[in-house]
């Protein structure tokens, strides 16, 4: 019979049991943690490009027209030189980067709308599929 002061410790076999149902617990539940991770970037890129569309929507109708390529993004934060009609600042912050840490490319006049404004997805390359697909704004 064991006495009240002596502790039991578990044994190697009960360990390595405990290790397996964990081992097999994270291959089940650890892809789909991964492809939810990869969703939530492209909802996060749609949800900044929106956000980047109504600020340029701003820029125009205080300035009559979309900021130029050479510009960028950065005339919805700092007035550009011979703008005297900017009322901004039209972002509260700095133009963020894309969610995978790359700037957004920007384009005026765009080859789809008046400006083109998009993200090139989790690969960086033009095009591409699933969460390495672009992310527009048209």
């Amino acid at each position: 019979m064991l006495k009240r002061n002596q502790a039991r410790g578990f044994t190697l076999l009960e360990l390595l049991v405990v290790m397996v149902i964990l081992g097999l617990l994270v291959g089940i539940v650890g892809p789909g943690v991964l492809r939810n991770i990869g969703k939530s970037e492209v909802k996060t890129a749609k949800a900044q490009i929106s956000a980047l569309s109504k600020a340029l929507d701003t820029y125009r109708l205080d300035t009559g027209h979309y900021p130029a390529t050479e510009q960028g993004l950065n005339a919805l934060v700092t007035r550009p030189a011979n703008e005297s009609k900017w009322d901004g600042p039209y972002l509260d912050k700095a133009v963020p980067p894309d969610p995978w840490g790359r700037p957004y490319v920007y384009k005026a006049p765009g080859e789809h709308g008046e400006y083109d404004l998009s993200s090139l997805g989790k690969d960086g390359q033009p095009g591409g599929t699933g969460d390495g697909a672009d992310v527009t704004s048209w």
